[in-house]
């Protein structure tokens, strides 16, 4: 059976017009090919590795993240977690990639972004499940400084530093204490309040002895006094009271030194700062937050 072709009729110059039809398209595909070409060889040349992860589902995604993780590969495990987030942005793979998140970036250095992680993570989930979690962690980002390793090379002690960071840290673990007291985070965090406490007092110290060395003595005595009254009990307490005798000593004020050398006796009756001075902390390990270890 042959199959028969019906020709419609045309318009006077049709056919030339088809030729020319014609020859425009070879243009159009020419110049549609070399496009094509040009972008295949932008994305050739653009360094961009191939995701072999489209497709992959949020648990797939995830599962890889937290073999990463575990192996200690924070940037490849930040990738996947990122991948989670941008491509399944609801749902507890969400949830849990950005907890991961924080502290992927927490142990990788990037302690900035770890804060600001955190911070996203608590206005966006209040009332979450982990937000003891989220407050421990916040707390150990803000623990130590970035330079406390150089700080432990040189023996400078941890009060000597900026005290913003160790107050930050005491506010995490104060909160978390304060709202989850069953919380598995709560025991180390209340160990670490006490050393944050005590690095916190010795900072105050460190001011009121800085304003003796420069015979300042009512400015001395006036931020030793804020010491005793903020820092009761602590070891900065002890010396805060001892630096008043010093300092009414030097104002030739002998009825005031008195009365700080009987407050200090009385509250500190093992005291040796009278017969021996201030002690010296150059090589103290009291206050090394590397001989600790966390619950993570």
């Amino acid at each position: 059976m042959s199959l028969k072709f019906i020709a419609k009729s045309e318009p006077a110059g049709a056919g030339k017009n088809w030729v020319a039809r014609w020859r425009g398209g070879l243009v159009a595909m020419a110049v549609a090919s070399s496009l094509l070409s040009g972008c295949g060889w932008l994305n050739a040349n653009s360094g961009e590795a191939h995701d072999d992860t489209v497709g992959w589902s949020a648990e797939q995604l995830y599962r890889d993240a937290k073999s990463e993780l575990d192996s200690g590969n924070w940037e490849a495990a930040l990738t996947q977690l990122e991948r989670v987030q941008a491509r399944y942005p609801f749902g507890v793979y969400a949830q849990q990639a950005m907890l991961d998140t924080a502290y992927a970036q927490w142990r990788s250095g990037s302690r900035e972004q770890a804060l600001a992680t955190i911070q996203r993570f608590q206005q966006q989930y209040p009332n979450h499940e982990a937000t003891d979690y989220m407050l421990y962690l916040k707390g150990l980002v803000t623990f130590a400084p970035e330079n406390a390793f150089i700080n432990r090379l040189v023996g400078q002690d941890m009060a000597e530093r900026d005290p913003a960071g160790a107050r930050a840290s005491f506010e995490a673990f104060t909160e978390l204490v304060q709202r989850y007291p069953d919380s598995r985070y709560a025991r180390d965090a209340r160990l670490r309040l006490n050393w944050l406490l005590n690095t916190i007092a010795m900072g105050e110290l460190y001011t009121a002895r800085y304003y003796y060395n420069r015979q300042a003595y009512v400015a001395a005595i006036n931020r030793a006094e804020t010491v005793i009254a903020d820092f009761q009990g602590t070891e900065a307490a002890e010396q805060a009271l001892y630096l008043m005798v010093l300092s009414y000593e030097q104002l030739d004020m002998p009825e005031l030194r008195d009365d700080a050398r009987r407050v200090l006796v009385t509250n500190f009756p093992q005291t040796r700062l009278l017969s021996e001075g201030f002690p010296d902390t150059s090589n103290s390990k009291w206050w090394n937050p590397f001989s600790w270890s966390s619950n993570l």
